[in-house]
This record gives C-alpha cells, sequence and structure tokens, in this order.
C-alpha cells in the first residue's frame, strides 16, 4: 500500500474518566477500563479504515485531572504527531474537558486534529454513549476536514470548537453545547461535515512546568459584600470574576476589585454562560464602563473557565501585565469567532 493510500493513523491517550469506569465493590463506579477496553467496545470501528494506536496515559476522574497532566499530555501529543499520526483522541472525565481541550488548543501548535471526547453515561448504564462518542472522535481525528481548526471536542456527534464548548448539564447525553456561536459541525452517516470555521486560531503558549501559578474564579452573587474577593486577592498571581449579567458587580465591589487590578491581572466575565461583557453599554458604579475603567481586563466572549486556563498559561509562561490584557481581549473579540466554510468532509481551501 502506498503512503498515498494508507489507512490513516490515529493515537488514542486514555485517561480514564466516565468512559472507563466500571462498578466498585461498593457499587458507585469509578476509573477502571483501559484505552483497549474502550476500543474493543464500538462498533464499526475496523470499517472506518484508520487504525489506533492506544497509548493508557492514566485512569482518574476528569475532576482530578490538573494543569501539570496536560503539560505531559501535550508533549506526548507533539511525539505522536512528529512519528506520523494523522491526528489524536483523547478519553476523559466530562467534567473538565471544557478547560483541558482549551489547555490543549492553547498548547499545541500542530494544525493536525486533536479530538477530546468522553461519556455521560458510564459503560454498566443502559445506552452507555461511550462506543459512539469514541467512534465519531475517531473519524474526526482522521478527517483532512478537521486539520487547522485546532482542539475540537465530539460529543453526542456534535463538533465543537475548545474555545466555545461548554458542558451545560450534569446527565444529559446532550451536555455540550457552544451558546456563543453553536457547534462548527456534526458527524452524520459515518461523514464529518464541518460547515463552519474559526476565523483565528488561538494562541500557542509555551509556560513553564515548573512555574507555580494560582489564578482564582470567583463568582458575584446578589448582596456581595467583597469578603471573598478580599480573602482570594491576596492568595492568587491573577483572578477572574464571573459578574452579573454583562460585566456587572455591586457597587462596593468595584474600588476592591480596581485596587486588585493595580496589582495583579483580573479578568471580567459573565456568569450567564453566553454573551460578552459588554464595554460601554452602562455607565453606573460597578457596571462593565467602571470596572474597565479601573483597570480590569474584559473576556469578551471567552467564559469564565477558559479566561482563568488562559491566565494561567500567560502567568506560567511569565508573561506581564500589558501582554495579558493584549492576549485575553485579542482572545475574547469578536474577530476570534467563527465563519463559514466548505464542510462536508472536505479540507479547507
Amino acid at each position: 500500500m502506498s503512503a498515498s493510500t494508507a489507512a490513516p493513523s490515529v493515537a488514542l491517550f486514555a485517561m480514564g474518566g466516565t468512559i472507563a469506569m466500571s462498578p466498585t465493590e461498593s457499587g458507585p463506579v469509578a476509573p477502571a477500563l483501559s484505552g483497549d477496553d474502550l476500543l474493543a467496545a464500538v462498533p464499526g470501528l475496523g470499517a472506518t479504515g484508520t487504525t489506533v494506536t492506544v497509548h493508557d496515559f492514566c485512569r482518574k476522574p476528569g475532576a482530578s485531572l490538573g494543569f501539570a497532566d496536560l503539560y505531559a499530555l501535550a508533549q506526548r501529543v507533539d511525539e505522536e504527531l512528529a512519528a506520523g499520526a494523522a491526528g489524536v483522541v483523547v478519553t476523559q472525565g466530562t467534567d473538565t474537558i471544557e478547560e483541558t481541550s482549551y489547555c490543549l488548543d492553547l498548547l499545541l501548535a500542530t494544525s493536525a486534529p486533536v479530538i477530546v471526547t468522553g461519556a455521560m453515561r458510564n459503560p454498566a448504564m443502559a445506552g452507555a454513549d461511550g462506543p459512539a462518542n469514541l467512534l465519531a472522535a475517531v473519524r474526526v481525528a482522521a478527517s483532512p476536514a478537521a486539520r487547522g481548526l485546532g482542539c475540537l471536542v465530539v460529543m453526542d456527534d456534535q463538533v465543537h470548537a475548545a474555545r466555545f464548548v461548554r458542558k451545560c448539564h450534569t446527565g444529559s447525553t446532550a451536555a455540550f453545547a457552544s451558546p456563543a456561536h453553536g457547534p462548527l459541525g456534526h458527524v452524520v452517516e459515518d461523514r464529518v461535515h464541518l460547515p463552519v470555521l474559526l476565523r483565528r486560531p488561538s494562541p500557542t503558549l509555551r509556560p513553564d512546568p515548573g512555574r507555580r501559578v494560582r489564578v482564582g474564579l470567583t463568582t458575584i452573587g446578589l448582596g456581595d459584600d467583597g469578603a471573598t474577593v478580599e480573602a482570594t486577592g491576596g492568595q492568587v498571581d491573577g483572578l477572574v470574576v464571573e459578574a452579573m449579567g454583562a460585566g456587572h458587580v455591586p457597587e462596593p465591589l468595584a474600588p476592591l476589585l480596581g485596587a486588585l487590578a493595580e496589582r495583579i491581572p483580573v479578568v471580567l466575565s459573565s456568569r450567564t454562560g453566553a454573551g460578552p461583557v459588554h464595554d460601554h453599554t452602562y455607565g453606573f458604579a460597578g457596571s462593565e464602563t467602571d470596572l474597565l475603567a479601573r483597570g480590569l481586563i474584559s473576556a469578551g466572549w471567552l467564559g469564565a473557565l477558559k479566561a482563568r486556563v488562559l491566565v494561567h498559561l500567560l502567568l506560567a509562561a511569565g508573561a506581564d501585565h500589558r501582554e495579558i490584557r493584549d492576549v485575553v481581549t485579542a482572545a475574547g473579540s469578536a474577530d476570534a469567532g467563527v465563519g463559514r466554510g466548505v464542510g462536508d468532509g472536505q479540507a479547507p481551501r
């Protein structure tokens, strides 16, 4: 078989999560299955014509993954792609997929497809979705149409950009959505359809894995008096604030956040889950215009969890306050959104 007709090779990195869980002696499930176990449960995998090589990277619940795991994983992914893999699939727990996928999006400079997937129902449940999600992920990882789109999340036959995807339900198999712009495409009748493409790739960051960084995340609620902000601000190198509505906080918090922004990067995001932080609509104390004037950095369209990952990696890379402002602003801008593409499983021209 010539190189031009050889079956595409996809590297699978298994990291545990619900997709790999089995019942324990006491009843509840925990990670137990290997990558080979996951592949053995996928009907129709051989019909894809894709060779899948398995790497059992770790066996953790999604909630226990950390930045050190992602740094090490990114290095291994780079090695597999350099060795000739056409794409990569990562299986993991869904609790942190919206963060880990964006972290990989920022760490990897490759144009090859890197797909993150998992399951909402463990293999012991009726209607377990892991095999279907894994099959769809392999198809997307092997598809030329998925090149150049950064890290993607494939769940429930939908293809999401890592920078936009969110987990929106605790148990539904349709838990993942991209509220800002919708999915980039779908897997339908064994074909990968990607009619929506990203206008601009995410920046590639080079953090120092040995640099100790803490970035806090605080959600502002009714009657918040700032005690949590004050307690957190003294312990972190950066802070992401999930504000009300279009970027608003109670009036007493505004001077506290402004003072904090003089010392560390403070990013202003919205707790609503969809839509951007505004920049010139409201003018009261504690409004978005007031907070931005006090030095807070707008997350724009970027959600709070994504903004925290971005700030963490920037600080770990040694970025200063100005660089952090510039990168976060660009990542959250409308220009970093989506546009129409050729789709239907064809490579973009």
